[in-house]
């Protein structure tokens, strides 16, 4: 099973939010700063913990778990309450902010992480369970993210990312319409393995949560063990 150090992989200051301009100075990040604006406004992130996520979980016996890209924290409260000792990481400070309070009233506890993941790597293979739900970025940044979160499960444990697959975009509801940052779970575990062999393709599937001819999201839920 996992073990999490709480000060592994920290950092002092949150500087690496920011980007560096051409005269060494920091400018924030737009898309952080939208994602604050965004959480501002209230919960973005529906009810309940996502479907797939609940899906993919089922039966697994409850260790660490780390969420990357937690927003306002509904996933990784709700895997809390199933047991989970679980650490939760969001470059927003204000949707970490809502998830506290999220965690607050469910009355379970869980460690909230302002990080950006493409400056923090999380402490390697330490967690029985990494989760990435909906974060859906180019494939280039993907490639810098995806790894390093394959690279934090212990042995025995798992990766479990859900996206919006690429039938979403023009047979599905919701999620990015920019095809780019859309994928299927057969690509991301090609990419995975490619860097980590020893990994092992558990689940590779399209779930639609809405039957044809209803029209929902369709998710991909990829789940990769390490032995």
């Amino acid at each position: 099973m996992g073990r999490h150090s709480a000060t592994s992989g920290e950092r002092l200051d949150m500087a690496a939010n920011d980007l560096p301009t051409a005269d060494g100075e920091r400018r924030p990040d737009e898309r952080r700063l939208g994602w604050d604006e965004r959480h501002s406004h209230g919960d973005v992130e529906g009810n309940g913990p996502n479907p797939t996520l609940m899906l993919g979980t089922a039966g697994l016996t409850p260790g660490w778990a780390l969420e990357l890209a937690a927003g306002s924290g509904t996933n990784a409260v709700w895997l809390a309450t199933q047991g989970w000792q679980t650490t939760a990481v969001d470059w927003s400070p204000v949707g970490l902010a809502n998830g506290r309070a999220k965690a607050q009233s469910a009355d379970v506890e869980v460690e909230w992480l302002e990080r950006d993941l493409f400056e923090w790597t999380p402490p390697a293979r330490s967690y029985d369970l990494v989760a990435i739900v909906y974060l859906h970025v180019p494939p280039e940044e993907r490639a810098i993210i995806y790894p390093r979160a394959a690279a934090a499960v212990a042995r025995g444990g798992r990766l479990l990312i859900v996206g919006h697959d690429k039938l979403n975009a023009a047979e599905g509801q919701g999620g990015p319409a920019d095809t780019v940052r859309l994928f299927t779970p057969d690509e991301v575990a090609a990419e995975l393995i490619a860097a980590d062999p020893r990994l092992v393709v558990e689940r590779s599937e399209v779930v639609r949560r809405v039957p044809p001819p209803g029209r929902g999201p369709i998710d991909n839920l990829l789940i990769l063990r390490r032995p």
